[in-house]
Formats: C-alpha cells, sequence, structure tokens
C-alpha cells in the first residue's frame, strides 16, 4: 500500500512513501510505549471533544432533579450489584493463584489483592501497572515473586478478555444492532463478528483441552487452564461483567424502554473503549461512548446515572481500598517496630557446655 506525502517547500510535487517504511519509523523513532501513548491521547482527544458537543448546553438543575427522582429501591440494587461485582473479582485473583500453583496463598489474601488492585487500577488507570504494583506489595509477603505477580495479573486479564469475548459475541449475535449505535457497522456485518468472537472462544477451548498449553519462556511461564477449569474462567469474567452491566441498567432512566442485553452488548463495548484509552476510569470515554450509543435517552437523565455508576463502582471502592491498604502498612510498621523494640533472648548454655566446664 501506497500514501501520498507533499514534497516540503515545493508545491505540486509528489512522491510516494511506503507504509512499511512509515510504520517502521514510528516503530523505531516513537516505539510501541510511545504509539500507545499517542493512541490513549487520540481516543481520550476524541471523546472530550463529543463529550462537549453534547452536554456544552447541559443543565444542572435538571441533573440534580433527575438524581432526586431515582427509585431508591433501584439506587440501592445498584448498589449491591456493584459490591457483587467486586466479590467476582476476587475470584480473578484466587484463580490465578491455583493456576500458577501457589496453593499456600488463602482466600482472604487473594480477596484482598484482587480487590484493592482493581480499585486502585481503575481510579489511576494503567491497570496493569498500579494494580501489579499493589498485588505485588500484599503477595511479597506470602513469599511470590515479581514473576509469580506477573503470572498472576496475566491469568486475571486472559480471565477478563475471555469474558468479554463471550458477553459481546453472544450480545452482538442476539443484538447486532446494539453494537452498531457503537460502531456504525451494519447489524448484518456485527453479527458476523460476534459468530466469530464465539468461534474464537470455541477454538481457544477446544485448544487447551486437548493438551497441556504453556504461554512463555525459559523460567517465565504460566500453564493455562485446561477443559473445565477454563469454563469456570469464562464463567468467572461473564458473571462479573453481567453484574456491571446489570447495576448500569437499574440507574438507567425508566422511559424509553430498553432491553438488558442492548444495554450490556453497549456497556460491555463501552468499557472497552475506556479501559483502551488508559485513563482513570475510563473517564471521559466510557461516558461518551454511553451517550452516543444512547441517544434516545434524555441526556441529563443519563449524566445522572453514569455519576451514581461512578459512584458506586469507583469513588467508594478506591476510597475503602484506600483505607484497607493504609490500615494494613500501619499495622505492618506497629508489627515491625514492636519485634525490634522486643528484647532479643540471649542463648544459655548447653548441657555440653556445663559439662565441660565442670
Amino acid at each position: 500500500m501506497l500514501v501520498w506525502a507533499r514534497r516540503s517547500g515545493r508545491q505540486g510535487e509528489w512522491w510516494f512513501m511506503d507504509r512499511a517504511r512509515i510504520w517502521v519509523f514510528l516503530r523505531d523513532k516513537v516505539g510501541l510505549h510511545g504509539l500507545g501513548f499517542v493512541l490513549s491521547v487520540a481516543i481520550i482527544g476524541f471523546a472530550v471533544f463529543v463529550l462537549w458537543n453534547m452536554l456544552h448546553d447541559l443543565k444542572f438543575a435538571q441533573v440534580i432533579e433527575a438524581l432526586r427522582a431515582k427509585d431508591p429501591m433501584h439506587v440501592f440494587a445498584a448498589f449491591l450489584l456493584v459490591c457483587c461485582a467486586y466479590l467476582t473479582l476476587t475470584f480473578y485473583d484466587f484463580f490465578a493463584l491455583k493456576t500458577i500453583g501457589r496453593n499456600h496463598v488463602p482466600y482472604r489474601v487473594a480477596a484482598l489483592a484482587g480487590f484493592c488492585s482493581y480499585s486502585v487500577g481503575h481510579n489511576v488507570g494503567f491497570t496493569v501497572f498500579t494494580g501489579g504494583s499493589v498485588r505485588y506489595r500484599i503477595y511479597s509477603a506470602w513469599g511470590l515473586s515479581a514473576i509469580d505477580v506477573a503470572k498472576i495479573c496475566f491469568v486475571a486479564g486472559l480471565t477478563f478478555w475471555l469474558g468479554n469475548i463471550a458477553v459481546l459475541g453472544l450480545g452482538i449475535v442476539i443484538h447486532p444492532e446494539a453494537a452498531t449505535a457503537v460502531d456504525q457497522l451494519p447489524p448484518v456485518v456485527n453479527r458476523l463478528i460476534g459468530c466469530a468472537a464465539l468461534a474464537v472462544l470455541a477454538g481457544y477451548i477446544v485448544w487447551v483441552s486437548m493438551a497441556p498449553r504453556k504461554i512463555g519462556r525459559s523460567t517465565w511461564f504460566v500453564t493455562l487452564p485446561a477443559g473445565k477449569l477454563t469454563l469456570l474462567q469464562v464463567g468467572i469474567g461473564i458473571l462479573d461483567l453481567s453484574l456491571c452491566a446489570a447495576a448500569m441498567y437499574m440507574l438507567m432512566p425508566a422511559n424509553p424502554y430498553i432491553d438488558p442485553i442492548s444495554l450490556s452488548v453497549i456497556f460491555v463495548t463501552a468499557t472497552l473503549l475506556g479501559f483502551a484509552s488508559h485513563a482513570p476510569g475510563g473517564l471521559g470515554v466510557f461516558d461518551a461512548a454511553l451517550l452516543v450509543a444512547l441517544p434516545q435517552f434524555d441526556k441529563e437523565e443519563m449524566v445522572g446515572a453514569l455519576l451514581l455508576f461512578r459512584l458506586f463502582y469507583y469513588i467508594v471502592p478506591f476510597a475503602f481500598a484506600l483505607l484497607l491498604l493504609g490500615t494494613r502498612e500501619l499495622s505492618l510498621s506497629l508489627k515491625r517496630r514492636k519485634d525490634k523494640a522486643a528484647p532479643q533472648d540471649l542463648p544459655g548454655p548447653t548441657p555440653a557446655s556445663k559439662t565441660a566446664a565442670e
């Protein structure tokens, strides 16, 4: 493929540049991490542009009125669903620990690491690094190395993506027009994409079921869960995403009606876009995707629903995670001081030394 480019300083003269050379230039001069950063900035910038065009005339008084009009039972149900979703997140780590053979780590530690790493990662952004740092701080006390934590992050991430493929694949096959609201592709094309996603998922499950499969090299490798364990892994991911989508559904305006499956497809797609942006909490990107995909709803009511969801899914867990981590660090610090202050017991004379002295 060839692209046109204008030669600097000369009007009317054109020359061809190979697209492969452009890619090599960007890869070598900018770097893959730099390209990822540029892509993230582009996604965030586009989301900000969309939000400004949609919300520049937003009436905040109507947003407050929409919040007051929410059914308290629906709001409470959404909060409980978010709590259940975070409970499911703890099984990401527990499943990963079993997968890499670190069975000595109890569930309570996995629950603390899973909850805190995702709560911090969701809000700070760059979940792989921020969440991995929190995990290492907790798991290192149980003898796990940085490589072990990297493996846990990999398996947990695999659980997340398998769940996404399953939910999106099923949802798009059933309601392809829901995906059309986000990607603007014809419903028939989206249905084919959904079928392809499910086919890839089924192929992966068959592949890991046929023989033990390892990912990695030398001392860094992970034996992938096989057969029934992979189905359990997919189930954990589906449950997590379904609970989150259900929480959002409970906060949606009552009119007009939208079916849960369509909202799930839109919600998961918006979540993935927010994840790709690496923005803290997908801020702006997640919101813009939902507002664009659901234009039939009053924007003041949608903003109210999004604010409540962010409160329940991001702010409250983040504050609780910081409290847990702070309490843990304080407890460890006090224990270290106590151990240092305690008098050291000097070893007494052994029976052999007494006999020699006599």
